[in-house]
């Protein structure tokens, strides 16, 4: 008992470092694959007992993260950057307004759509393989398949919040959690 204990712990741990690496290391395994907002909350996280998380990512500057680069004022300081393509086509700028990461297109299913911003699996991490009810119902089951928890979400927040960006002007984590904090109500 002890020893399972031992690894269920070793894994969880190993599973919530990923997070921490950088943005262009995290999930490159190949084995999990980005679906898509509409496919994680289309059936699920929508509910009130589920803690209405769709609602939550709506409302927030989050998913409207990609529109803010389709702007003549993101394409301005795409271009006063020395970037030669429009900001919402820059890699440097699509890593933090739609997953943190540079994008390869082999680690998206046709349902993502980086139209949807900075969405779940930004955080949570690709959701191919931990997406079905029966694994979102294990969460040791839905980590082994690819779900990252964070345990310091500062630190994580700030690998997009950070003086690199062209506007930034300070970062607060607790203020800004306080306003897309999403947890599942408690039964």
């Amino acid at each position: 008992m002890k020893t399972k204990l031992t690894l269920a712990v070793f894994l969880i741990i190993g599973f919530a470092a990923l997070s921490f690496k950088s943005g262009d290391d995290v999930h490159k395994s190949g084995a999990f694959k980005y679906v898509g907002a509409t496919t994680c909350v289309g059936a699920c996280h929508k509910t009130d007992s589920q803690g209405k998380q769709l609602d939550i990512w709506q409302n927030s500057k989050h998913s409207q993260a990609f529109k803010t680069l389709q702007t003549p004022e993101a394409d301005a300081i795409a271009k006063e950057k020395g970037f030669t393509t429009p900001a919402a086509e820059t890699p440097q700028c699509l890593k933090c307004h739609v997953l943190g990461k540079d994008m390869d297109p082999s680690e998206f299913e046709s349902s993502f759509s980086k139209e949807d911003g900075v969405q779940c699996e930004t955080c949570h991490g690709p959701g191919s393989e931990y997406k079905k009810l029966s694994i979102m119902k294990d969460k040791q089951k839905a980590i082994e398949n690819g779900l990252t928890v964070h345990t310091d979400g500062a630190a994580f927040c700030t690998t997009c919040h950070n003086s690199e960006s062209p506007n930034f002007k300070g970062f607060n984590y607790e203020e800004m959690w306080a306003k897309i904090q999403h947890a599942k109500p408690k039964e």
